[in-house]
């Protein structure tokens, strides 16, 4: 029987090379996110994958979600992002709003509407794409390390609350990862801004290095849980401690 993956924010990025990764696992995967056009246009180019459209800071949207999967074996929380970078004393409240949103009660909300279609089955796999950001902390980035904390307080009471039960689960957390998309949102469209955060930055992290130990995780013996992987680039020893060379 063909196992069924769900993977979140899949339009770009992590999700995006999540879905991919899965499908070649042989994974029957939905493909979950706002921008549909993105969607298609992966699931065109990648058999295996359905796309489906989703805001996880809808309740109605994941109830829609939830309502076309009888039977789930693998949960992907990979929706999220971080928006500025500005200190605790000039953060907008508006923007920390919009990150536990997504971040914190997105997870919720899908986890909560997909918990009775991953224990139909022989054994579900909840997955969350969490950070070092959910560890560590670093200036300017209250609003994300502490949605990225809380979101990681959830999964961890999450698997306490599970236990007994069939379910596994799983936080992956990066760190320095080079996406199209993530540092450029989290600093409002500025290109220049986006790209010096990898200036001189000998290979950062991949969406792909992190889509194979998702990977990894979701395809270890039902027995066997990853309870928590960190994973960073070799040239970052913290998020605020990061080599960098001079060309």
């Amino acid at each position: 029987m063909t196992r069924v993956a769900v993977v979140t924010g899949a339009s770009s990025g992590i999700g995006a090379a999540t879905a991919r990764r899965l499908a070649a696992e042989g994974f029957a995967v939905v493909a979950a996110a706002r921008r549909r056009d993105r969607l298609d246009t992966l699931a065109a180019s990648t058999p295996g994958i359905e796309p489906v459209t989703l805001d996880v800071t809808s309740a109605s949207s994941v109830a829609d979600l939830a309502a076309t999967l009888p039977d789930v074996d693998v949960l992907v929380n990979n929706a999220g992002g971080a928006i500025g970078v500005e200190p605790v004393e000039q953060a907008d409240p508006a923007d920390w709003q919009a990150m536990f949103d997504t971040n914190v009660l997105g997870t919720l909300r899908v986890t909560q509407a997909l918990l009775p279609a991953l224990e139909r089955g022989a054994g579900g796999h909840i997955v969350m794409t969490g950070s070092i950001a959910g560890r560590l902390v670093y200036e300017g980035g209250a609003g994300y390390t502490a949605a990225k904390h809380a979101e990681s307080a959830v999964v961890e009471t999450l698997r306490l609350e599970l236990n007994g039960r069939p379910i596994r689960v799983t936080e992956i957390a990066p760190g320095m990862v080079r996406t199209e998309e993530f540092s450029l949102v989290r600093l409002r469209g500025d290109r220049a801004k986006a790209d010096a955060v990898y200036a001189g930055v000998e290979e950062p992290l991949t969406a792909e290095d992190i889509a194979d130990c998702i990977a990894f995780a979701v395809t270890r013996p039902a027995h066997v849980n990853i309870d928590l992987l960190v994973v960073k680039p070799l040239a970052q020893a913290a998020p605020y401690k990061v080599a960098r060379f001079r060309a």
